[in-house]
């Protein structure tokens, strides 16, 4: 383990925390279908795990400045605490079991730590600086993750979130070109896709419109377990408002379809 042990453990018990109130929650804003879903209960339960994490902090870190996705910033300073206290809001509110609280810790503008954890998955990620990339119930029962070797898209299993922010942002041609090429596609979603590749599960993500608090903790966790992170431009950065992560191998020609001109 290295600089970063105290706040890893840190983000475990604040996702800890998460986890009791979403988990508890979660079946009882499993919305009849009949009804158009009303977000609510969504949104009392998001906020609760927001101010959850925030009183933790508080307490443990009172320098530290947060920005979390239901009460925005606050504090400033070299440190952010940065949180989306459920990621996959519309899988939550229908009884999917795909989302996630994403807890990541930022210092000088660079991420150090994340943490996702999806209990309904029964499954947690997280990483720090130099510290790997990691899978498992617990800090001590980890697995380590390393991305795939797949060095062809023909080869390669893509997954992203919806056609729909590809249309939107004018690269859906782009964004079917590169499914296309490769071997395989599945949209399991959200924050899912993404450690998927920090698995080696998958080879490359890709999703064109995203928030600073839907992104930081996924990207600690692929850039340490060896894959490659940026936005849809290339920049490795929150502010693009794109991700594609990649295995590394790949993503140059994944970035080279989907910015490509469309043909005249």
């Amino acid at each position: 383990m290295h600089g970063y042990t105290d706040d890893l453990r840190l983000a475990h018990v604040m996702a800890d925390a998460a986890d009791d109130l979403t988990m508890r929650r979660f079946k009882a804003v499993d919305l009849k279908v009949e009804t158009k879903p009303d977000l609510t209960p969504v949104s009392d339960a998001d906020r609760a795990v927001e101010e959850t994490i925030r009183g933790t902090l508080r307490r443990a870190r009172p320098r530290d400045a947060v920005v979390g996705e239901e009460f925005g910033k606050t504090g400033w300073g070299a440190r952010s605490w940065v949180v989306d206290p459920i990621d996959g809001t519309k899988n939550y509110v229908r009884g999917v079991p795909v989302w996630a609280t994403l807890i990541a810790l930022m210092e000088y503008g660079k991420v150090v730590v994340g943490v996702v954890s999806a209990p309904a998955l029964g499954r947690r990620w997280w990483a720090s600086t130099e510290g790997g990339a990691w899978t498992g119930r617990s800090l001590t029962k980890a697995t380590r993750m390393r991305v795939s070797s797949v060095s062809s898209l023909s080869d390669a299993s893509f997954s992203y979130s919806s056609f729909g922010g590809w249309e939107k942002t004018g690269r859906l041609d782009n964004f079917l070109d590169l499914s296309r090429a490769c071997w395989r596609t599945r949209a399991y979603g959200d924050f899912w896709s993404h450690m998927m590749v920090a698995e080696g599960s998958v080879d490359l993500s890709a999703e064109p419109e995203l928030s600073p608090w839907d992104m930081a903790a996924l990207t600690v966790i692929v850039q340490e377990a060896g894959g490659t992170w940026t936005d849809v431009a290339g920049v490795n950065g929150l502010e693009g408002g794109s991700l594609v992560c990649t295995n590394g191998i790949l993503h140059d020609e994944v970035l080279r379809r989907l910015t490509a001109p469309a043909p005249e």
